[in-house]
Protein backbone atom coordinates (compact mmCIF):
# COMPACT_ATOMS: atom_id res chain seq x y z
CA UNK A 1 0.00 0.00 0.00
CA UNK A 2 1.63 3.22 -1.35
CA UNK A 3 2.42 6.13 1.40
CA UNK A 4 0.07 8.77 1.79
CA UNK A 5 1.52 12.25 0.65
CA UNK A 6 1.57 13.24 4.67
CA UNK A 7 3.53 10.37 5.40
CA UNK A 8 5.63 10.47 2.08
CA UNK A 9 6.39 14.06 3.13
CA UNK A 10 7.75 13.07 6.46
CA UNK A 11 10.16 10.38 5.80
CA UNK A 12 11.86 12.69 3.12
CA UNK A 13 11.89 15.01 5.63
CA UNK A 14 13.25 12.81 8.17
CA UNK A 15 16.31 11.34 5.35
CA UNK A 16 17.03 14.83 4.11
CA UNK A 17 17.45 15.89 8.41
CA UNK A 18 19.33 12.43 8.79
CA UNK A 19 21.59 13.51 5.97
CA UNK A 20 22.79 16.79 7.16
CA UNK A 21 23.36 15.05 10.85
CA UNK A 22 26.04 12.36 9.07
CA UNK A 23 27.34 14.55 6.40
CA UNK A 24 27.07 17.96 7.87
CA UNK A 25 26.08 20.84 5.65
CA UNK A 26 24.38 20.61 1.94
CA UNK A 27 23.63 22.06 -0.80
CA UNK A 28 20.14 21.70 -2.50
CA UNK A 29 21.78 19.62 -5.45
CA UNK A 30 23.88 17.23 -3.00
CA UNK A 31 20.33 16.67 -1.35
CA UNK A 32 19.23 15.27 -4.45
CA UNK A 33 21.89 13.48 -5.26
CA UNK A 34 21.53 11.32 -1.63
CA UNK A 35 18.32 10.93 -1.17
CA UNK A 36 17.47 10.10 -4.85
CA UNK A 37 13.99 12.53 -4.81
CA UNK A 38 13.33 15.12 -7.35
CA UNK A 39 14.49 18.42 -7.91
CA UNK A 40 11.35 19.72 -6.93
CA UNK A 41 10.41 17.61 -4.19
CA UNK A 42 14.20 18.43 -2.62
CA UNK A 43 12.90 22.00 -3.36
CA UNK A 44 9.71 21.37 -1.15
CA UNK A 45 11.36 20.08 1.98
CA UNK A 46 14.10 21.93 1.87
CA UNK A 47 11.65 25.72 2.16
CA UNK A 48 9.42 22.86 4.47
CA UNK A 49 12.08 22.72 7.13
CA UNK A 50 13.68 26.09 6.99
CA UNK A 51 10.16 27.60 7.67
CA UNK A 52 10.00 24.91 10.72
CA UNK A 53 13.19 25.98 12.11
CA UNK A 54 15.01 22.93 11.42
CA UNK A 55 17.80 23.95 8.77
CA UNK A 56 19.07 27.42 7.37
CA UNK A 57 21.69 28.47 5.55
CA UNK A 58 25.08 28.10 6.81
CA UNK A 59 27.33 29.29 3.76
CA UNK A 60 27.81 29.08 -0.02
CA UNK A 61 29.62 25.79 -1.77
CA UNK A 62 32.79 27.18 -3.33
CA UNK A 63 34.56 30.52 -3.63
CA UNK A 64 33.22 31.15 -7.00
CA UNK A 65 29.62 29.75 -7.24
CA UNK A 66 27.09 32.35 -6.07
CA UNK A 67 23.10 32.15 -6.43
CA UNK A 68 20.35 29.66 -4.95
CA UNK A 69 22.09 26.26 -6.23
CA UNK A 70 25.40 27.46 -3.84
CA UNK A 71 23.65 27.75 -0.72
CA UNK A 72 24.32 25.29 1.75
CA UNK A 73 22.12 24.16 4.25
CA UNK A 74 22.49 22.97 7.69
CA UNK A 75 20.54 22.09 10.67
CA UNK A 76 20.05 25.44 13.19
CA UNK A 77 22.80 24.43 15.66
CA UNK A 78 20.97 26.55 18.60
CA UNK A 79 17.76 25.29 18.74
CA UNK A 80 18.81 23.14 21.29
CA UNK A 81 21.70 22.71 23.92
CA UNK A 82 22.76 19.32 25.24
CA UNK A 83 24.87 18.51 28.24
CA UNK A 84 27.55 15.27 28.15
CA UNK A 85 29.20 14.00 31.46
CA UNK A 86 32.11 11.35 32.62
CA UNK A 87 31.22 10.32 35.83
CA UNK A 88 34.52 8.70 37.37
CA UNK A 89 34.67 6.99 40.67
CA UNK A 90 36.89 10.24 42.02
CA UNK A 91 35.63 12.77 39.67
CA UNK A 92 33.27 14.67 36.84
CA UNK A 93 33.65 15.95 33.67
CA UNK A 94 30.60 18.08 31.68
CA UNK A 95 30.19 19.60 28.49
CA UNK A 96 27.64 21.63 26.76
CA UNK A 97 27.30 21.41 23.21
CA UNK A 98 24.86 22.90 20.69
CA UNK A 99 22.25 20.42 18.71
CA UNK A 100 25.43 19.63 16.09
CA UNK A 101 27.89 18.64 18.55
CA UNK A 102 29.86 21.73 18.74
CA UNK A 103 31.03 21.90 22.27
CA UNK A 104 30.33 25.30 23.93
CA UNK A 105 31.74 24.79 27.57
CA UNK A 106 33.58 21.98 29.61
CA UNK A 107 35.03 21.63 32.34
CA UNK A 108 35.58 18.99 35.00
CA UNK A 109 35.80 18.48 39.41
CA UNK A 110 37.86 15.93 41.70
CA UNK A 111 35.64 14.50 44.39
CA UNK A 112 37.48 12.85 46.71
CA UNK A 113 36.70 9.25 47.86
CA UNK A 114 36.38 10.98 51.18
CA UNK A 115 33.76 12.81 50.18
CA UNK A 116 30.02 12.37 51.51
CA UNK A 117 27.48 11.78 49.11
CA UNK A 118 25.07 14.61 49.34
CA UNK A 119 28.09 17.18 49.18
CA UNK A 120 29.43 14.66 46.22
CA UNK A 121 26.53 15.01 44.33
CA UNK A 122 26.29 18.86 45.22
CA UNK A 123 29.53 19.39 43.54
CA UNK A 124 28.51 17.46 40.38
CA UNK A 125 25.38 19.34 39.89
CA UNK A 126 26.64 22.43 40.91
CA UNK A 127 29.62 22.25 37.88
CA UNK A 128 26.97 21.39 35.62
CA UNK A 129 25.25 24.35 36.52
CA UNK A 130 28.05 26.78 36.03
CA UNK A 131 29.09 24.96 32.41
CA UNK A 132 25.42 25.38 31.09
CA UNK A 133 25.83 29.04 32.36
CA UNK A 134 29.11 29.57 30.91
CA UNK A 135 28.32 27.87 27.58
CA UNK A 136 25.05 30.84 27.26
CA UNK A 137 22.39 28.24 27.39
CA UNK A 138 19.36 28.85 28.68
CA UNK A 139 18.33 25.66 29.74
CA UNK A 140 18.72 22.08 28.42
CA UNK A 141 17.20 19.71 26.13
CA UNK A 142 18.86 16.64 26.47
CA UNK A 143 21.62 15.13 29.16
CA UNK A 144 24.06 12.25 28.26
CA UNK A 145 25.44 10.27 31.56
CA UNK A 146 28.45 7.92 31.15
CA UNK A 147 28.97 5.83 34.48
CA UNK A 148 30.75 2.73 35.33
CA UNK A 149 28.37 -0.02 36.51
CA UNK A 150 25.57 -1.99 35.28
CA UNK A 151 22.23 -0.01 33.31
CA UNK A 152 19.04 -2.11 34.06
CA UNK A 153 17.94 -2.94 30.91
CA UNK A 154 13.87 -2.26 32.29
CA UNK A 155 14.17 0.88 34.13
CA UNK A 156 17.33 2.60 32.34
CA UNK A 157 18.48 3.13 35.46
CA UNK A 158 21.80 2.84 36.97
CA UNK A 159 21.46 -0.23 39.23
CA UNK A 160 22.94 -0.22 42.50
CA UNK A 161 26.76 -1.72 42.89
CA UNK A 162 29.00 -2.75 45.53
CA UNK A 163 32.28 -0.69 45.25
CA UNK A 164 31.00 2.20 43.63
CA UNK A 165 30.06 5.38 45.06
CA UNK A 166 26.55 5.72 45.37
CA UNK A 167 26.61 9.54 44.90
CA UNK A 168 26.64 8.37 41.30
CA UNK A 169 22.83 7.05 41.51
CA UNK A 170 22.01 10.09 43.17
CA UNK A 171 23.00 12.02 40.95
CA UNK A 172 20.99 11.04 38.00
CA UNK A 173 17.74 11.75 40.21
CA UNK A 174 19.69 15.22 41.00
CA UNK A 175 19.94 16.35 37.88
CA UNK A 176 16.38 15.62 36.84
CA UNK A 177 15.41 17.52 39.53
CA UNK A 178 17.33 20.54 39.18
CA UNK A 179 17.00 20.41 35.69
CA UNK A 180 13.50 19.15 35.03
CA UNK A 181 12.70 20.09 32.11
CA UNK A 182 15.49 17.82 30.74
CA UNK A 183 15.93 14.55 29.08
CA UNK A 184 18.25 12.98 31.46
CA UNK A 185 19.30 9.64 30.60
CA UNK A 186 22.44 7.17 31.75
CA UNK A 187 24.71 4.50 30.14
CA UNK A 188 27.82 2.75 31.13
CA UNK A 189 30.57 4.11 30.39
CA UNK A 190 32.50 1.58 28.38
CA UNK A 191 29.40 1.19 25.65
CA UNK A 192 29.40 4.97 25.56
CA UNK A 193 33.56 4.49 24.57
CA UNK A 194 32.53 1.33 21.87
CA UNK A 195 30.08 4.13 20.37
CA UNK A 196 32.37 7.05 19.55
CA UNK A 197 35.16 4.72 18.49
CA UNK A 198 32.86 3.23 16.38
CA UNK A 199 31.23 6.99 14.83
CA UNK A 200 34.48 8.95 15.07
CA UNK A 201 37.78 6.71 16.21
CA UNK A 202 39.30 3.79 15.14
CA UNK A 203 36.94 1.78 15.00
CA UNK A 204 34.66 3.54 11.65
CA UNK A 205 35.41 0.72 9.29
CA UNK A 206 33.85 -2.19 11.99
CA UNK A 207 30.22 -3.31 12.36
CA UNK A 208 31.44 -5.93 14.44
CA UNK A 209 34.19 -5.21 17.58
CA UNK A 210 34.94 -5.21 20.86
CA UNK A 211 36.40 -2.77 23.00
CA UNK A 212 38.78 -3.88 25.63
CA UNK A 213 38.70 -0.68 28.48
CA UNK A 214 41.85 -0.22 29.96
CA UNK A 215 41.55 2.68 32.95
CA UNK A 216 41.55 2.68 36.34
CA UNK A 217 39.36 -0.69 35.77
CA UNK A 218 38.89 -3.19 33.12
CA UNK A 219 35.36 -3.50 31.03
CA UNK A 220 34.48 -4.38 27.51
CA UNK A 221 31.67 -2.98 25.54
CA UNK A 222 30.78 -6.23 22.71
CA UNK A 223 29.51 -4.57 19.04
CA UNK A 224 27.96 -7.01 17.10
CA UNK A 225 26.53 -6.36 13.19
CA UNK A 226 26.39 -2.59 14.36
CA UNK A 227 24.29 -2.80 17.43
CA UNK A 228 25.71 -2.01 20.99
CA UNK A 229 24.34 -5.58 23.00
CA UNK A 230 24.07 -4.73 26.98
CA UNK A 231 22.85 -8.40 28.00
CA UNK A 232 20.11 -9.46 29.67
CA UNK A 233 20.40 -7.80 32.61
CA UNK A 234 22.67 -5.00 31.10
CA UNK A 235 26.13 -6.99 32.32
CA UNK A 236 27.38 -7.41 28.98
CA UNK A 237 31.62 -6.89 29.32
CA UNK A 238 31.78 -7.30 32.86
CA UNK A 239 35.13 -8.97 31.92
CA UNK A 240 36.66 -7.80 35.46
CA UNK A 241 35.29 -10.73 36.72
CA UNK A 242 36.39 -13.14 34.74
CA UNK A 243 38.30 -16.37 35.87
CA UNK A 244 41.88 -16.29 34.37
CA UNK A 245 45.31 -17.99 35.22
CA UNK A 246 47.98 -15.90 37.27
CA UNK A 247 46.10 -14.32 40.06
CA UNK A 248 45.99 -15.60 43.46
CA UNK A 249 42.32 -16.61 43.83
CA UNK A 250 39.24 -16.17 41.88
CA UNK A 251 36.47 -13.25 41.48
CA UNK A 252 33.17 -13.33 44.00
CA UNK A 253 29.75 -12.36 42.98
CA UNK A 254 30.60 -8.86 44.84
CA UNK A 255 34.46 -8.67 44.13
CA UNK A 256 36.25 -8.60 41.08
CA UNK A 257 39.82 -9.48 42.35
CA UNK A 258 41.36 -12.61 41.17
CA UNK A 259 39.93 -12.00 37.80
CA UNK A 260 40.91 -10.15 34.87
CA UNK A 261 40.60 -6.64 36.84
CA UNK A 262 43.67 -7.84 38.91
CA UNK A 263 45.85 -8.29 36.13
CA UNK A 264 45.05 -5.59 33.63
CA UNK A 265 43.33 -2.55 36.51
CA UNK A 266 45.63 0.34 36.89
CA UNK A 267 47.09 -0.84 39.92
CA UNK A 268 48.04 -4.07 38.34
CA UNK A 269 49.50 -2.21 35.63
CA UNK A 270 51.58 0.29 37.75
CA UNK A 271 52.88 -2.80 40.17
CA UNK A 272 53.73 -4.52 37.01
CA UNK A 273 55.96 -1.60 35.90
CA UNK A 274 57.44 -2.01 39.11
CA UNK A 275 58.54 -5.31 39.07
CA UNK A 276 60.64 -4.41 35.92
CA UNK A 277 62.15 -1.92 37.54
CA UNK A 278 60.46 1.02 36.05
CA UNK A 279 59.71 4.36 37.60
CA UNK A 280 56.02 4.32 39.17
CA UNK A 281 53.57 7.53 39.91
CA UNK A 282 52.33 7.87 43.33
CA UNK A 283 48.71 7.11 42.66
CA UNK A 284 47.78 3.90 41.05
CA UNK A 285 44.78 5.29 38.75
CA UNK A 286 44.13 5.37 35.32
CA UNK A 287 45.93 8.02 34.27
CA UNK A 288 48.89 6.77 36.51
CA UNK A 289 48.92 4.10 34.64
CA UNK A 290 48.89 5.15 31.42
CA UNK A 291 51.92 7.63 32.04
CA UNK A 292 54.08 4.53 32.80
CA UNK A 293 53.15 2.82 29.93
CA UNK A 294 53.62 5.98 27.87
CA UNK A 295 56.97 6.18 29.16
CA UNK A 296 57.77 2.42 28.52
CA UNK A 297 56.73 2.61 24.77
CA UNK A 298 59.16 5.79 24.39
CA UNK A 299 62.01 3.83 25.72
CA UNK A 300 61.33 0.75 23.87
CA UNK A 301 60.75 2.37 21.07
CA UNK A 302 64.57 4.32 21.66
CA UNK A 303 66.60 1.89 22.59
CA UNK A 304 70.32 2.57 24.18
CA UNK A 305 71.82 6.02 23.56
CA UNK A 306 69.38 7.34 21.47
CA UNK A 307 67.06 10.28 22.01
CA UNK A 308 63.12 8.81 21.88
CA UNK A 309 60.83 10.85 19.16
CA UNK A 310 57.44 10.88 20.96
CA UNK A 311 56.58 9.66 16.99
CA UNK A 312 58.71 6.62 16.80
CA UNK A 313 55.86 4.46 17.35
CA UNK A 314 53.12 5.88 14.77
CA UNK A 315 51.94 4.07 12.30
CA UNK A 316 54.28 1.27 13.49
CA UNK A 317 53.71 -2.17 14.73
CA UNK A 318 55.98 -3.81 17.17
CA UNK A 319 55.74 -7.53 17.87
CA UNK A 320 58.02 -8.94 20.94
CA UNK A 321 60.47 -5.83 20.62
CA UNK A 322 60.74 -5.83 16.69
CA UNK A 323 58.58 -3.36 14.65
CA UNK A 324 56.72 -4.51 11.42
CA UNK A 325 54.38 -2.72 9.55
CA UNK A 326 50.55 -2.48 10.59
CA UNK A 327 49.50 -1.25 6.78
CA UNK A 328 47.01 1.17 8.31
CA UNK A 329 47.01 4.85 10.32
CA UNK A 330 46.99 4.72 14.49
CA UNK A 331 43.98 5.72 15.98
CA UNK A 332 38.60 5.01 23.31
CA UNK A 333 33.57 -2.09 29.71
CA UNK A 334 32.12 -1.29 32.58
CA UNK A 335 35.80 -0.05 33.98
CA UNK A 336 36.12 2.91 35.47
CA UNK A 337 38.86 5.57 35.87
CA UNK A 338 39.90 9.18 37.83
CA UNK A 339 40.40 12.56 36.12
CA UNK A 340 43.67 14.25 36.78
CA UNK A 341 45.59 17.18 35.32
CA UNK A 342 48.11 14.80 33.28
CA UNK A 343 45.33 12.20 32.25
CA UNK A 344 45.15 13.45 28.50
CA UNK A 345 49.01 12.91 28.81
CA UNK A 346 51.26 12.71 25.92
CA UNK A 347 50.55 13.40 23.19
CA UNK A 348 52.32 11.24 20.45
CA UNK A 349 53.34 13.94 17.54
CA UNK A 350 54.90 12.89 13.83
CA UNK A 351 55.76 13.81 10.59
CA UNK A 352 58.49 16.72 9.65
CA UNK A 353 56.22 19.65 10.20
CA UNK A 354 56.35 18.95 14.08
CA UNK A 355 58.40 21.87 15.65
CA UNK A 356 60.92 21.13 17.91
CA UNK A 357 59.69 22.69 21.21
CA UNK A 358 56.20 20.52 20.32
CA UNK A 359 58.31 17.44 20.84
CA UNK A 360 60.39 18.63 23.73
CA UNK A 361 56.61 19.73 25.56
CA UNK A 362 55.18 16.03 24.58
CA UNK A 363 58.28 14.19 25.83
CA UNK A 364 58.41 16.71 29.08
CA UNK A 365 54.39 15.75 29.12
CA UNK A 366 55.01 12.05 29.51
CA UNK A 367 58.09 12.24 31.49
CA UNK A 368 56.81 15.00 34.34
CA UNK A 369 53.80 12.24 35.19
CA UNK A 370 57.10 10.25 36.75
CA UNK A 371 59.03 12.96 38.31
CA UNK A 372 58.31 14.54 41.48
CA UNK A 373 56.80 18.15 42.62
CA UNK A 374 60.28 19.50 43.40
CA UNK A 375 61.30 18.38 39.44
CA UNK A 376 64.00 16.06 40.44
CA UNK A 377 63.91 12.88 38.31
CA UNK A 378 62.28 9.59 40.02
CA UNK A 379 64.67 6.92 40.48
CA UNK A 380 64.56 3.50 38.51
CA UNK A 381 65.24 2.47 34.80
CA UNK A 382 63.15 5.39 33.05
CA UNK A 383 65.06 8.13 34.67
CA UNK A 384 65.15 10.36 31.48
CA UNK A 385 67.87 13.38 30.85
CA UNK A 386 67.19 15.67 28.79
CA UNK A 387 69.46 15.26 25.45
CA UNK A 388 71.91 18.14 24.23
CA UNK A 389 69.49 20.05 22.38
CA UNK A 390 66.93 19.39 24.53
CA UNK A 391 64.59 18.20 22.22
CA UNK A 392 63.65 14.51 24.01
CA UNK A 393 64.18 12.29 27.06
CA UNK A 394 67.56 10.08 26.50
CA UNK A 395 67.51 6.15 27.01
CA UNK A 396 71.47 6.20 28.01
CA UNK A 397 71.85 2.23 28.00
CA UNK A 398 70.32 -1.16 26.74
CA UNK A 399 69.11 -2.06 30.66
CA UNK A 400 66.94 1.29 30.73
CA UNK A 401 65.20 0.04 27.03
CA UNK A 402 65.29 -3.54 27.76
CA UNK A 403 63.26 -3.05 31.03
CA UNK A 404 60.67 -1.11 29.12
CA UNK A 405 60.31 -4.34 26.22
CA UNK A 406 60.01 -6.65 29.33
CA UNK A 407 57.99 -4.81 30.70
CA UNK A 408 55.64 -3.94 27.63
CA UNK A 409 55.60 -7.72 26.65
CA UNK A 410 54.54 -8.87 29.66
CA UNK A 411 51.78 -6.41 30.25
CA UNK A 412 50.29 -8.14 26.39
CA UNK A 413 50.64 -11.26 27.57
CA UNK A 414 48.47 -10.62 30.65
CA UNK A 415 45.91 -8.68 28.11
CA UNK A 416 46.07 -10.95 25.65
CA UNK A 417 44.71 -13.90 28.14
CA UNK A 418 41.54 -11.61 28.44
CA UNK A 419 41.33 -10.60 25.15
CA UNK A 420 40.94 -14.50 23.92
CA UNK A 421 38.50 -15.30 26.12
CA UNK A 422 36.04 -12.59 24.35
CA UNK A 423 37.12 -13.74 21.10
CA UNK A 424 36.72 -17.11 21.33
CA UNK A 425 33.28 -16.73 22.44
CA UNK A 426 31.98 -13.84 19.63
CA UNK A 427 34.56 -13.60 17.48
CA UNK A 428 34.44 -10.13 17.01
CA UNK A 429 37.32 -9.74 14.27
CA UNK A 430 38.74 -6.79 15.61
CA UNK A 431 39.75 -5.78 19.50
CA UNK A 432 40.17 -1.98 20.37
CA UNK A 433 42.24 -1.28 23.25
CA UNK A 434 40.52 1.62 24.54
CA UNK A 435 40.89 3.58 27.84
CA UNK A 436 43.78 5.91 28.99
CA UNK A 437 45.73 2.76 28.89
CA UNK A 438 45.14 1.45 25.56
CA UNK A 439 45.34 4.85 24.05
CA UNK A 440 49.09 5.63 25.60
CA UNK A 441 49.84 1.78 24.34
CA UNK A 442 49.56 2.90 20.85
CA UNK A 443 50.73 0.39 17.98
CA UNK A 444 53.54 -1.03 20.10
CA UNK A 445 51.53 -2.80 22.55
CA UNK A 446 48.18 -3.30 20.38
CA UNK A 447 50.75 -5.44 18.01
CA UNK A 448 52.00 -7.08 21.22
CA UNK A 449 48.85 -8.24 21.69
CA UNK A 450 47.59 -9.66 18.00
CA UNK A 451 50.76 -11.10 18.24
CA UNK A 452 50.00 -13.28 21.11
CA UNK A 453 45.87 -13.86 20.18
CA UNK A 454 47.66 -15.20 17.13
CA UNK A 455 49.24 -18.22 19.15
CA UNK A 456 46.48 -18.66 21.57
CA UNK A 457 43.29 -17.92 19.73
CA UNK A 458 42.61 -20.06 16.17
CA UNK A 459 39.91 -16.82 15.06
CA UNK A 460 42.08 -13.97 13.01
CA UNK A 461 41.90 -10.67 15.26
CA UNK A 462 42.86 -7.59 14.57
CA UNK A 463 44.18 -5.50 17.52
CA UNK A 464 43.88 -1.49 17.33
CA UNK A 465 44.76 1.12 19.63
CA UNK A 466 42.18 3.73 20.59
CA UNK A 467 42.04 7.14 18.84
CA UNK A 468 39.84 8.94 21.72
CA UNK A 469 41.01 7.21 24.94
CA UNK A 470 39.25 8.59 28.08
CA UNK A 471 37.81 11.11 26.12
CA UNK A 472 35.49 8.19 24.39
CA UNK A 473 33.51 8.11 26.92
CA UNK A 474 32.53 11.99 27.08
CA UNK A 475 31.94 11.88 23.20
CA UNK A 476 29.80 9.01 23.41
CA UNK A 477 27.84 10.44 25.94
CA UNK A 478 27.80 13.46 23.89
CA UNK A 479 26.61 11.59 20.39
CA UNK A 480 23.79 9.64 22.32
CA UNK A 481 22.35 12.81 23.42
CA UNK A 482 22.09 14.80 20.32
CA UNK A 483 20.91 11.91 18.59
CA UNK A 484 18.23 11.25 21.48
CA UNK A 485 17.31 15.23 21.02
CA UNK A 486 17.41 15.14 16.94
CA UNK A 487 14.92 11.88 16.74
CA UNK A 488 12.18 14.32 19.40
CA UNK A 489 12.93 17.74 17.83
CA UNK A 490 12.70 16.06 14.09
CA UNK A 491 10.04 13.50 14.85
CA UNK A 492 10.36 9.73 12.98
CA UNK A 493 8.46 9.06 9.72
Amino acid sequence: MPASPSTARAINDRLALRLLQDEGPLTAGQLKQLTGLSRPTVADLVERLTASGFIEVVGEAGARRRGPNAKLYGIVAGRAQLAALDVRTEGVAVLVSDLVGRVLAEASVPIGGDTGTGPAVEQAVTLVERVVKEAGADRLHTVGIGAPGLIDPASGELRDSTGLPEWHRRLVAALQERLPDARVSVENETNLAALAEQREGVARDRDTFVLLWLGHGTGAAVVLDGALRRGASGGTGEIGFLPVPGTTGLPSATDCEGGFHSLAGAAAIVALAGEHGLSVPPHSDGPGAAAVVREAVLAAAAGPGRAAEPGDEAGRRSGSGGPREAGREPEAGHGHGARSAHEAGLRIAGGAEDEPRVRDDNARAGSEALLGRAGEPASGALRAGRSAAGQAPLVPDAARAGAAVGFLDALAERLAVGAASVVAVLDPGCVVLGGEVGQAGGEALAARVEERLRRMAPLPTEVRPSSLGGAAVLRGALLTARESAQAELFGRP
